[in-house]
This record gives structure tokens, sequence and C-alpha cells, in this order.
């Protein structure tokens, strides 16, 4: 069964609609014996009469089907029992509950008590009528009630001292503002009666045999309309671009999100404005390289400071410093400065380190005399740094 017309599927069975399902059962078995095409062969009218009594106790005989009966005074395999009762309590000027029709087929509703699946025009605006009630109730009470503003998220790119040091940048956003003419209430002047509804907040519409008594969408069922601010249209706001300060803390991390509250988009009906969330994206550097809180560069050094250590002056993000180079350094070596690196955000006592990465320079012999040297050296150490390797093999 798809879907049923209008149909008294208590009076067709006989019984009061505080029968219980005994009494049903009975009801219809009398009925049945009664209008069986067995007993009456070649009756049309006995035989659509026990169609109609089978269809009814089909419904009334089950728990689910009946309540739904009950609430719409029709039934259809696609509307289950919460949606059923969402509308009951509509009708009767309760709470509001969303109804989601969109997965209904209202095509087997036909006016005039038509067998399902003929699909007259008048039934065929059921489906709008019906959601109609929900959606547009729902939307006037988000209308009345206060409504908070949408979040704004931007990027905001900052120098590499900028983040590293903090300091005050800017950006322009573009965002909705309260109506500097209406100040958010979407309408000027006093209200008069709605010409939709002549002041009464409701409207009558009609799906075949069904009349609905719908709240009136211009005015909101309030039966009173104002004029729209000329400015915003109605809406409220206003859209503007601005262009927005704000601090950024020293050690502040690429991809660290800032939140400035209240310059979002603005609320309506006096709802508080959304938050503005900045992602921070720090530009580089030619020498300093930035991980978490700790800086990384390459530093060169002669073969002779890399053999006999040495005292050599190094670029750290506070200036000059002295890095302690161990006699027998090789090259690729890191060699770590305690708290060289950068202030945390969140905890300025603490700070990273510079991580310093040993680049032993080669020079280039170009007179006899360093040649000399050069072979010299290499009779007094002789080592063979291949042969780990080849060990390993």
């Amino acid at each position: 069964m798809a879907t049923t017309a209008n149909k008294d599927y208590y009076a067709l069975l006989g019984v009061k609609k505080t029968a219980t399902s005994e009494e049903i059962r009975k009801a219809f078995r009398k009925a049945a014996r009664k209008y069986h095409p067995d007993v009456n062969p070649g009756d049309k009218k006995a035989e659509e009469k026990f169609k109609e009594i089978s269809e009814a106790n089909d419904v009334l005989s089950d728990e689910k089907k009946r309540k739904v009966y009950d609430q719409l005074g029709f039934y259809s395999d696609q509307i289950d029992p919460a949606q059923a009762e969402a509308y009951a309590r509509q009708q009767a000027g309760g709470g509001r509950a969303p109804v989601d029709f969109d997965g209904f087929d209202f095509s087997g509703f036909s006016g005039g008590g038509a067998s399902a699946g003929t699909g007259s025009s008048a039934w065929g605006s059921f489906k709008d009528i019906f959601s109609g009630i929900f959606t547009g109730t729902q939307q006037a009470e988000r209308a009345r009630g206060p409504q908070a503003g949408t979040d704004l998220e931007y990027q905001s790119t900052v120098d590499f001292w900028t983040a590293i040091r903090g300091g005050q940048t800017r950006i322009q956003i573009h965002r909705q503002e309260v109506c500097p003419t209406c100040h958010g209430q979407a309408h000027t002047g006093g209200p008069t009666t709605c010409p939709e509804c002549n002041g009464s907040g409701q409207v009558t519409q009609m799906g075949g045999r069904m009349k609905f008594n719908l709240q009136c969408p211009r005015c909101n069922g309030t039966g009173r309309i104002t004029n729209d601010c000329p400015t915003c249209r109605g809406e409220g706001v206003v859209n503007r671009t601005e262009q927005v300060e704000f601090r950024i803390k020293p050690g502040t991390r690429d991809g660290q999100r800032i939140r400035l509250q209240g310059k979002g988009n603005a609320g309506l009906n006096g709802g508080a404005a959304g938050d503005l969330y900045l992602i921070v994206r720090a530009g580089t550097h030619p020498v300093f390289t930035r991980v978490g809180d700790d800086i990384h560069l390459n530093v060169p050094v002669t073969i002779a400071e890399a053999s006999l250590g040495a005292k050599v002056d190094v670029p750290t993000i506070d200036g000059r410093a002295q890095l302690k180079i161990p006699p027998g350094t090789q090259s690729g070596q890191k060699l770590r400065m305690r708290d060289r690196g950068v202030e945390n955000a969140q905890n300025p006592e603490q700070r990273g380190d510079q991580i310093v990465t040993i680049d032993v320079v080669v020079p280039h012999l170009s007179d006899e005399r360093s040649r000399e040297i050069m072979r010299e050296l290499a009779k007094l150490n002789n080592q063979d740094p291949r042969v780990a390797l080849f060990e390993k093999i």
C-alpha cells in the first residue's frame, strides 16, 4: 500500500475510534464473510467493498500504521510515525520539529479517492504545503530570536622577524556589520496590517480535499508587516571592507591561529557578532631556518679550526655569539647552542636552542708551499678514512 485517500476506516469496519485490536479483528472477519468475492461471485460492488475493508483492516490492525492514520487522517508507507507526530504537534500548536520531506513519494496522492499513482495536480502540491508548515514556522522563529554572527577565517602573512620578536600588524577583511540605518532591525517605520492575511496571521491552502491553515509567510503569523530598510534591504547587516590591526606575540609559529573575539560577521536581532580567526603564515630567512622554537643554520669552518678546535663567531637571532668548535669536528656535525633559539609564545621564560651544522671548507691550494705542507700533513696522518666503509661490506 503506497498511499490512501481520505477514507474513514473506522466507519468502513463499523467500529469506534477507541476500538481495541480485538474489536477491529472481529469487525473485519464479520464484514469479510459478508463481502468476500467467493460469497458474491460476479458482484463488482461487493468486490470493491471487500478491497476497502481489507485496506482498512491492514492499517488499523497495525499499531504503527494506525497511529499515522489517526494523526494525519490518511496513511502512506513513505511517512513514519515520528514525522506524523511532528505534524500533529504543529497542527495542535505545540512544539516544532524539523521534518525532511525530500525522501517522500507524494505521487500516489490523488483527489476524489482515485487509486494510488494517478497524481493529480492538486495533490501534486501536497508535498509543498505539508513541508511549508514546518519550514515557514522554523524560519519565522529564527527571524524573531537573536542569531549569532558567523565566524570568519583569514590567512595573514608576517615576515620572519615579526613572528620571532612580535609586533603589530594589520589585515584587510570583508565582513558584515550592523546596518547603520536600521541598527540591525532590518526595517524602518511602524508596522501596518499585512495585506496577505488581512491581519489574521494565517492563510489557507488546499491540497486536494484537504484544507490547511498555515502561518502567513509574509508577516510570519503576526498579522503586521514593516517596511524593509532601504540600506540593508531587510537584511539587518551590510557588507564592509575593514582594516583590522592585531598583535603578534613574540615566538608566534607558522600556522598558529589567533582569535579576535567579535570581529566576525555581525549578529542579527541583537545576536552576538562572530569571531575572526587569523592563520599566521611566517616568512622565511636566507640564513636562519626555524623549526618550532629552534633555529637551524650552517656555519663554515676551516680544516685547521675543525682539526685543532677553535672559538668562532656565529650569527644568532640576538646578534653575534661565540661557538666552541671541539678538536676533530667533522663536516655535517651538529653543535647545540642552548637558549639561543626563539622565545616560546605560550611561555616567554622558555626558549629554544640554536642548532649549528658544521661545514668544513676545503681550501684551494694555489701555491707550491701550501701543497708541500698538505703533502707533509698527509704523510703524518696517513689513516685511510674509507677502511670502515669496506669493513661493512
